[in-house]
């Protein structure tokens, strides 16, 4: 779908289980897994469990699930973006980080919020901001196209974090983005 001409975005609507939402809403924020890396897609659950270990996110059946679906969610981002290598993030945020409406430096980037409010987006003219903003759901990935898709003109969709800050609430994203394997990116 992402492929069409005529689609800047595609969201996969779905429901986290509620046992996993609880699991990880009422995780403490201190233990919430944070990191940066590049590596192949079948290696992402591996390097998501090391992350997990290290950040002191107790083992248990929802942190396996969240694992899975992380992998999961890489193997087929890769696969659509026929990429052999990931730049993973997993963002812990509590301000408001990115919360301008904009389009990423990249050809394409899919947003998983597994807590908190989730990304929002809207369709903007010139530099103005989007009059209507919508959100995405927790748990339902978002895939959009970077300013370095090749099709021309840009469509005038822009996303950006929920402004948070002073609310007490602490999000958890997900942000995949497809490398070229260059040795620069690597």
């Amino acid at each position: 779908m992402i492929h069409r001409p005529d689609c800047a975005a595609a969201i996969w609507q779905r429901q986290p289980l509620s046992a996993f939402q609880n699991w990880i809403d009422r995780l403490p924020p201190e233990v919430l897994p944070e990191a940066r890396l590049i590596t192949r897609p079948d290696r992402i659950p591996e390097a998501v469990r090391e992350i997990c270990d290290s950040s002191g996110i107790p083992n248990c059946q929802e942190r396996a699930r969240m694992i899975d679906d992380i992998g999961a969610l890489a193997m087929i981002f890769a696969g659509l973006m026929q990429a052999q290598w990931m730049r993973l993030r997993l963002d812990v945020v509590n301000t408001n980080a990115c919360r301008k409406f904009h389009v990423d430096t990249v050809s394409a980037r899919l947003i998983c919020t597994y807590r908190g409010t989730g990304t929002q987006y809207g369709t903007g003219h010139g530099r103005d901001d989007p009059r209507r903003i919508f959100t995405v759901p927790a748990g339902s990935p978002i895939l959009l196209r970077g300013s370095l898709w090749p099709e021309q003109p840009a469509s005038g969709l822009r996303h950006r974090s929920p402004p948070i800050e002073g609310s007490g609430e602490t999000r958890l994203l997900l942000v995949l983005d497809p490398v070229s394997g260059s040795d620069e990116e690597i």
